[in-house]
């Protein structure tokens, strides 16, 4: 299982809680997608991510097809412009190495 962590900073923060809405929307059209977990940050620290996104896919070609998916690629085009900063992390799960 192939986990990929995506934490979001947006130059809006008042846009994470519609990013939320539209990736817990879109899993369910991506069949790539195995799980996905969304949160919202509510501490707010200045160090802190507004959105933080972690999806499971069954290996590295799951999860590339789920970023070449036309659904996904249509959220990313809304979702993109309105981020200062984003930072990403893939890796197997250790009882799955």
């Amino acid at each position: 299982m192939l986990t990929h962590v995506v934490l979001m900073r947006f130059a809006d923060p008042d846009d994470a809680p519609e990013a939320r809405r539209r990736l817990a929307e879109l899993a369910p059209l991506v069949p790539e997608i195995r799980s996905i977990d969304l949160g919202l940050d509510v501490v707010g620290t200045a160090v802190s991510y507004h959105l933080c996104m972690i999806t499971r896919h069954d290996d590295e070609a799951g999860l590339s097809a789920y970023q070449n998916h036309p659904r996904h690629l249509e959220l990313a085009s809304w979702l993109r412009p309105r981020l200062a900063d984003r930072a990403v992390v893939d890796h197997v799960e250790p009882d799955a190495a």
